[in-house]
């Protein structure tokens, strides 16, 4: 198995929660995408990256079951490890902020994978939501406030690879933030936190705090 760090991505405001990833650092030490899935499956994070140069920050992402060309809790996550103001995903570059306690990073949200929106009419709705069976990836959310922008939301992958609920999820973010055209402020799962945010230029912001797994 590859060293690799678990960093938790988009904690609460108390440091608690987020979502667990898995960063391999010497990512040119596995460049055989096949051995790279393989240690994604093994590891079982929602996502796992490789770093391919630390300078450069360019990074590759991989789910237990395939390759990503990106995905928001990885580069959120990988930016505030390497310390980077880019990084480069098979997509393209991520614009990177390092905002006090909260790493953004900006990209377009056609980059984000396809997920189903679907809105409840309240928090306590979304709340009460079994994990359906697999098929669509599902993004459940319902305003908390809609005048303040926050929102309650879970995510359900339905790919049958043993994630059933993703506790923070980026590229979700990302896809609600440009429906409604405006920046939120997201809660998901257990408490974890997601800020996101409208720059221009056809991008979209999503940021979050990140912790080590041993802090």
């Amino acid at each position: 198995m590859a060293d690799h760090e678990v960093l938790y991505v988009f904690c609460g405001p108390d440091g608690a929660h987020g979502n667990a990833l898995g960063v391999v650092r010497d990512g040119a030490a596995v460049p055989a995408e096949a051995d790279r899935q393989a240690i994604a499956r093994r590891l079982g994070f929602s996502e796992t990256v490789f770093v391919d140069d630390p300078e450069s920050g360019a990074i590759d992402i991989y789910t237990p079951t395939l390759r990503l060309p990106f995905a928001g809790h990885p580069c959120v996550g990988t930016a505030w490890l390497l310390g980077v103001d880019r990084l480069v995903t098979a997509a393209g570059v991520v614009g990177v902020r390092h905002d006090g306690e909260f790493t953004r990073v900006a990209a377009p949200a056609a980059w984000a994978p396809p997920r189903t929106l679907r809105r409840y009419a309240t928090a306590a709705e979304v709340d009460g939501l079994a994990v359906p069976p697999p098929g669509e990836w599902i993004y459940a959310w319902a305003w908390q406030d809609e005048t303040a922008g926050t929102v309650r939301a879970r995510a359900f992958p339905g790919r049958g690879d043993g994630i059933d609920e993703d506790e923070a999820t980026g590229a979700a973010a990302l896809l609600l933030t440009a429906e409604l055209g405006r920046g939120l402020t997201i809660t998901q799962g257990l408490g974890s936190q997601l800020v996101t945010g409208i720059p221009g230029e056809g991008l979209v912001e999503v940021g979050g705090r990140v912790r080590r797994a041993d802090r």
